[in-house]
């Protein structure tokens, strides 16, 4: 699978998302998957993971190997851009 089939995939599933995947390797099996949509709002980590899971589909239990995911609200992915401030 490549990495552009996989993050149609996950964008299909999860209408609004925005989501970004690399091919780790190169070998279209091992793929760390960034999704950041609104709908993870409220949802625990576990949840997130069970919606990008469902997005995918078959696909885990066929084409991919290893999947390292990061599912971010929009705001959690605001912060995740901004470096603290250091105060002495």
């Amino acid at each position: 699978m490549d990495a552009l089939t996989l993050e149609r995939m996950i964008g299909s599933g999860i209408p609004g998302a925005q989501v970004e995947v690399v091919d780790l390797h190169g070998t279209g099996d091992h793929f760390d998957v960034t999704v950041v949509a609104p709908q993870f709002e409220g949802m625990s980590l576990v949840e997130r993971h069970r919606s990008v899971y469902a997005a995918i589909g078959d696909a885990m239990s066929g084409a991919i190997h290893a999947l390292m995911i990061k599912a971010l609200t929009p705001a959690q992915f605001r912060e995740s851009l901004v470096e603290p401030i250091e105060r002495s």
